[in-house]
Parts: C-alpha cells; sequence; structure tokens
C-alpha cells in the first residue's frame, strides 16, 4: 500500500526547521562609552623658579703650613681646631743649629770687613806713595786688586748672613691668615724638612664658599649674576644644608672660573656665603639653589599631564568630538607641580590631566572635570627638578 506525504504537515516541518537552524536575526555590537577624564586648558603665566646644582662647601683661601727648614717640631703652640690671627706662632723648629750658624757668619762677617779694612789702608798708603815715583805701579796695582777682592768677600759674608738668617727666622712658623687651623699633623719632637707632609691647614671661615659645577650653557647667566652689585638683597642664590634645611644668608658669585673642562664640558663656579657663625664647614656636601624667572609669560600645564615614553614626552589633547589626539611636546623647567611647554603645544588648548593611562589615540573621551588653570606668579621655593630641555 502506497503512503502520501501529507502537505501541510510538510510545510510545518520546514518552517519549524528553519526556526530550530538559527532564524533570529544578528544583532550588531555596541560601541563602548566614552572613557571619563579631567583635563585642563593650557594657560600661559610668569615663571619664577630655582635651579639646584650640587655643590661643596671649599675655603676662598687656604694655604696648607709646610716646614723651611729641616730639624725637629720643639713647640706647638695652639690647639687644635681653634680660630687663629694672621701672625700668630703656631710651631718652632730647633733652631740651635740655624743659630750657631749665624753666629758663625756673622763672626766671618766682622773678620772680612777687618780685612777690608786694612786692603783699604794699603790701596791708600801705595797711591800716595805712587803719586810720589816711590814705589813701583805694580805694587799700586796689587794692592788695588786686593782691596777689590776684600769687598766681594765681605758682600759674600753677607749675602751668607742673609741665608742663615732666614734659615733661623724659618723656625719659627706663624699663621699666614685669619681663620681655622686644623688637626696637627706632627707633634713635639717629629722630625721634619722641607717636601714632606704639610703640618697643618689655615683656612679663613667668613666668607665661605660653595664650588659647583655648571654646563657651558649655563656661562652666560653665571656672569650675569657676577655682576650684579646688589644680588646679596634677595634670594637669587641659596643654600640648601645636608638636612634640607636652607642657610640663612644669600650668596654672591665670586669666581666663574677661565675655562670649560673639556672631559665633562663644565665650568666651575664659587659662590660665597656669610659665615659668621662658622656654620659651613669646609667638605661639606650641599646645593646650591638659582632663581631663575624666564622675564616672559610660558605656557603651563600640570606635570601630571605628561607622559614619557623612550625619553620623549607627550600629552592628549581633547579635539573635535571629543577625540583625543597624542602630541609630542618639548618641556622645561618644573614649577611646583607645573612645568613649562617650549613646543608642541598651544595657549587654550584642552590637555587631559587624569585618565591617560586609560586612553588612547583617537579614544572618545568624557570631560567630568575641567577649568582654566591659575598660572604661578612670583617665586617659587620648591625645588626644580630635571625636564626635557
Amino acid at each position: 500500500m502506497k503512503k502520501y506525504l501529507n502537505p501541510a504537515a510538510l510545510v510545518i516541518g520546514i518552517a519549524c526547521f528553519v526556526t530550530a537552524c538559527g532564524g533570529k536575526k544578528e544583532e550588531q555590537p555596541q560601541a563602548p562609552p566614552p572613557t571619563q577624564v579631567s583635563a585642563i586648558k593650557a594657560t600661559k603665566g610668569t615663571a619664577t623658579y630655582y635651579d639646584e646644582f650640587p655643590a661643596t662647601i671649599t675655603a676662598l683661601r687656604e694655604v696648607e703650613i709646610q716646614p723651611q727648614v729641616a730639624g725637629n717640631i720643639t713647640g706647638i703652640f695652639f690647639q687644635d681646631g681653634q680660630q687663629v690671627r694672621k701672625g700668630q706662632k703656631l710651631y718652632t723648629i730647633d733652631a740651635q743649629q740655624y743659630r750657631a750658624g749665624y753666629d758663625q757668619a756673622v763672626a766671618n762677617l766682622n773678620v772680612q770687613k777687618a780685612n777690608l779694612n786694612r786692603a783699604q789702608k794699603d790701596a791708600d798708603r801705595y797711591t800716595t806713595l805712587a803719586q810720589q815715583d816711590a814705589i813701583a805701579r805694580q805694587v799700586v796695582d796689587n794692592a788695588t786688586a786686593t782691596l777689590e777682592a776684600t769687598r766681594m768677600q765681605v758682600e759674600a759674608a753677607q749675602a751668607n748672613i742673609r741665608q742663615v738668617a732666614t734659615n733661623l727666622k724659618y723656625t719659627t712658623i706663624y699663621a699666614p691668615l685669619d681663620g681655622t687651623i686644623g688637626i696637627s699633623q706632627v707633634r713635639l719632637g717629629a722630625a721634619v724638612a722641607p717636601g714632606s707632609a704639610p703640618l697643618n691647614t689655615v683656612s679663613a671661615d667668613d666668607p665661605i664658599s660653595a664650588d659647583l659645577q655648571v654646563d657651558a650653557a649655563e656661562i652666560p647667566r653665571f656672569l650675569r649674576l657676577q655682576n650684579q652689585k646688589n644680588v646679596t638683597r634677595d634670594s637669587t642664590l641659596l643654600l640648601i644644608m645636608p638636612d634640607g634645611s636652607t642657610y640663612k644668608y644669600p650668596g654672591t658669585v665670586q669666581i666663574v672660573d677661565r675655562a670649560v673642562d673639556p672631559q665633562t664640558g663644565t665650568l666651575r663656579v664659587r659662590v660665597a656665603f656669610p659665615n659668621p657663625s662658622k656654620e659651613l664647614k669646609v667638605g661639606v656636601n650641599a646645593n646650591v639653589r638659582v632663581k631663575n624667572s624666564t622675564g616672559r609669560p610660558e605656557l603651563l600645564i600640570p606635570y601630571q599631564a605628561v607622559t614619557e615614553q623612550m625619553s620623549e614626552y607627550f600629552v592628549f589633547v581633547v579635539g573635535d568630538s571629543s577625540k583625543v589626539t597624542q602630541k609630542k611636546v618639548t618641556l622645561g623647567a618644573r614649577v611646583n607641580d607645573k612645568v613649562i611647554v617650549k613646543a608642541g603645544l598651544n595657549e587654550g588648548e584642552t590637555v587631559v590631566t587624569e585618565g591617560t593611562q586609560k586612553i588612547r589615540e583617537g579614544a572618545k573621551v568624557k570631560i567630568t572635570q575641567t577649568g582654566e588653570q591659575t598660572a604661578p606668579a612670583g617665586d617659587s621655593s620648591s625645588r626644580q627638578t630635571a625636564a626635557n630641555q
């Protein structure tokens, strides 16, 4: 018996198959919501800040005490580390042999003077006899030559006295300047000689200086500071102590070295500071802050808006349709929490300050906080940190 398919059932079955196999419409993916960020408009303002340079405290004047004669130390007339005055007696070296040498030189001079006196009388007498043709001319010539030789012996004896007297004088050592003397490197009875190690060092205390190394590009700036007469009346040059405190007296540029070091490309600058209380000690490492003002409005943005990639600096700028564009910028000095932008950004552009880690080029953003920053005017006491110049 033949079986026949029911057409109605066939239609229903096909419909069920189509429905089971995905007859539903495909759903389109929705675009992600804009990233929420904070932004600020770049504005111009007066930028005054401090550059900071490592420095070492040094004495403006310092003298090593060297022995000029050989002998044993017979006296030390100071306390280590005390203040001394110029001309104050510091050390004595055994002078016995030098005093004996001086006495001998004086005696020899007296002998030579007696010989000179006798030679002078002989020459005068022979000259008188020669005028009367009572003596041979050769005798007169010999007497004159003896007189001249005796004069030279007297001069030699006088020179020897000066030399011996100098050696005798060097057996007592005096302070060459007002200042502080260090710890003595010798004790009583020690043998010393010219060319040996220094006995001690005396350094001037007030004023005292800080030596710093600056790049060759900074030379004109420090030369201008050196020529300023009223620089001590403000805080252009400040000394930062090792504990972070600021020294109470401002400094002045005392010396700008004559030549740039070809190995480092830097120049030594010496800044003098008053030191009436002897608070500053030679050898201390400190920092010198030098006030720097551009003298013109500068474009400033928060430093947190800057991102660094491969030693280059970038910011995200919000443009049309709320999309961000990454711009490369050239930075100047930091001023508190802001930084000077030298190139790559225009005044009035909106810069992303928070949320930069969540966005990329072309991303759409929603600004949740915006405003115009207040650019600093006047002095900034914060430390300047390095930025790409």
